[in-house]
């Protein structure tokens, strides 16, 4: 059997379980380039090559960074500006939705974008009475087509890109992108607006993520903190000024512990020493914190005010709460504690204990099985401490702050590594692998995540897929299978000009994303793309714009795409809803590949 024939089988049966979608589609593109080394189209080191390659050092690069934007709040901070500037108009809150959801694919992709807009949805919805269902799927149309506004938008923008520089006709710049992306978008939004309300369904969900930007201050209310807290101001005679916060000892005032430190100047907790005029937030008896107060030269500061931004104290960008329960077996049973309590280093603070859902009536108290206890701390300490086994976490530390902090700790420093990063890029001063690696170390560098956010931050089946389709394509190429496509895809639609031939990849492109991933169906038409343009003797880019928009058109199914999985739950759709609105937009992109995309990137 001929190594064509072979390929072409492997491709084939590589399809067939794609779309059977019952095993992995990392596992099935590794397998199928196995396939091809033991039948012997492929040596070892073709083989292997694709984990290797630059394309996907540089797209687990881009996830990295993408993390570090949605770790530090970025997304949420934008989310709070467009609930509060946007009002309760409903046509103004959808655009609003829809050019921020497009503005964050733009620059950290249309998956991480996608979770990090659907909590905003969430509160749009529940503020404004709007079905879930009118909204959500505008947001997976509004990220799929903003995919296409930068090079960042999609792993898809950066296989188009790198091929065409394989090719010889050079990459597709960072904000090329947008030549077609902007229209594309543009026309996406007119069509969501003038036909979505009628053609989406009214439903309600079950499956709401929880919304947890009123965290704070449903534990406070709970635990009921602002019975026993108090504000102390510290005069310029007060011994505990230069101190730092863990030096202070209250042992002297039993049941009294120091909650926060909060800055004089900035009015926000500080770790520094204590300074006058800083606020000192302690809980404790009123008569005991009174006597603090008058040894230690403080200032008591009685407001109403202040008592409503308790919570605020509390949680914060570098400070937060956290709720635990202490399981079966827990190490922590029968240990003492009481409200007040610090950790050996003075990192976290236990502020209440419950216990049935009521507050535990002793200040001292032993743990028990199902006890609940409310920590405050730094993130750090939070994510350090209840990684431990023996505790259980209500709330994860981190999935709080994403969605109720803006602009947590490492936020500037993570949109300045994406600024240096678009530089990098725009330039081409350095190769754009070597540029998204050297901005994903510098965000651990600079601690705006960590190395485990790191791993989890990268979408390991996205680049274990790309790394076993690449010998897949090194194979279609080397074989000739791709240009003997080529060669029946002109046969087909030749005879109407290049145009047709871009409408033609546009539309198996898009054929085979409705039932394998953005990603495979990338991968498979690219080679092809450019074996066409070769045998029409034209510019492999317009061809290669229009597999790429066509893979990304996931418009029609919602298991096509990630972005339309996560919002699917949430808007309580059917399969049967997409296709009705996806097909409007789908068309849209066809115009945009075959009409608008050529004026740009000649033939």
């Amino acid at each position: 059997m001929s190594q064509l024939m072979i390929t072409s089988l492997v491709v084939v049966t590589m399809m067939v379980l794609f779309i059977w979608n019952k095993l992995p589609a990392a596992i099935v593109a590794v397998f199928s380039s196995l396939v091809l080394y033991f039948t012997g189209v492929l040596n070892a080191h073709d083989t292997l090559a694709g984990f290797g390659d630059s394309l996907v050092v540089f797209i687990a690069a881009l996830l990295v960074i993408g993390t570090g934007l949605e770790a530090t709040g970025v997304g949420t901070w934008a989310g709070q500006l467009l609930i509060r500037y946007a009002g309760t108009n409903k046509t103004l809150l959808l655009v609003s939705l829809l050019l921020l959801s497009a503005l964050f694919t733009a620059l950290i992709g249309m998956n991480g974008a996608v979770v990090t807009m659907v909590p905003i949805a969430v509160v749009i919805a529940a503020r404004t009475d709007i079905a879930p269902s009118q909204i959500m799927m505008p947001v997976s149309i509004a990220c799929l087509t903003g995919a296409k506004l930068t090079l960042l938008g999609s792993p898809v923008n950066v296989i188009a890109s790198n091929a065409g520089e394989l090719a010889g006709a050079g990459p597709i710049r960072f904000f090329e992108w947008a030549i077609v992306g902007v229209p594309l978008f543009a026309g996406a939004m007119v069509i969501i607006l003038i036909f979505g309300p009628h053609l989406l369904p009214k439903r309600r969900s079950g499956s709401l993520p929880v919304d947890l930007s009123g965290h704070a201050h449903t534990l406070v209310e709970q635990y009921r903190i602002k019975d026993d807290m108090h504000h102390l101001r510290v005069r310029a005679s007060s011994p505990y000024v230069g101190m730092s916060r863990t030096d202070i000892d209250l042992t002297s005032y039993p049941g009294v512990s120091i909650v926060s430190l909060v800055d004089a100047e900035g009015g926000e907790p500080t770790q520094k020493p204590v300074a006058e005029g800083d606020l000192l937030l302690v809980r404790g008896d009123a008569q005991t914190v009174g006597k603090l107060a008058r040894d230690m030269h403080l200032a008591i500061r009685k407001s109403n005010a202040e008592d409503d931004n308790i919570a605020d104290t509390l949680f914060n960008r570098s400070s937060g709460l956290a709720e635990i329960v202490v399981p079966p077996r827990s190490a922590l049973i029968g240990q003492t504690v009481f409200p007040g309590m610090a950790t050996h280093n003075g990192d976290l603070i236990i502020l209440g204990i419950q216990r049935g859902g009521y507050d535990v009536e002793s200040n001292i108290t032993q743990l028990r099985i199902g006890d609940h206890l409310l920590l405050q701390g730094t993130w750090e300490a939070l994510d350090k401490h209840l990684s431990d086994p023996q505790v259980l976490v209500v709330d994860s530390p981190e999935v709080v702050r994403r969605q109720a902090v803006a602009l947590s700790r490492g936020a500037y420093e993570a949109i300045g590594i994406l600024i240096l990063l678009v530089v990098l890029l725009t330039t081409n001063a350095v190769p754009p692998a070597i540029a998204a690696v050297l901005c994903a170390g510098a965000m651990v560098v600079m601690r705006v995540i960590t190395l485990p956010q790191l791993y989890r931050g990268v979408d390991w089946n996205t680049c274990i897929l790309i790394g076993g389709l690449i010998p897949m394509a090194t194979a279609m190429t080397n074989t000739g299978l791709a240009g003997l496509i080529g060669d029946h895809v002109i046969q087909l639609v030749g005879a109407g000009g290049p145009r047709a031939v871009l409408a033609g990849l546009f539309v198996v492109s898009t054929a085979l994303t409705q039932v394998i991933s953005n990603t495979s169906a990338a991968l498979v038409m690219i080679p092809i793309a450019v074996a066409t343009a070769g045998e029409l003797s034209v510019s492999p880019l317009p061809l290669l714009i229009a597999v790429a928009m066509g893979s990304g058109a996931a418009h029609l199914t919602p298991m096509s795409t990630p972005v339309n999985l996560v919002t699917y739950g949430p808007g309580a759709y059917e399969f049967g809803d997409y296709w009705k609105l996806g097909m409007m937009v789908l068309l849209w992109s066809l115009v945009v590949a075959v009409f608008i995309a050529p004026l740009y990137w000649r033939f």
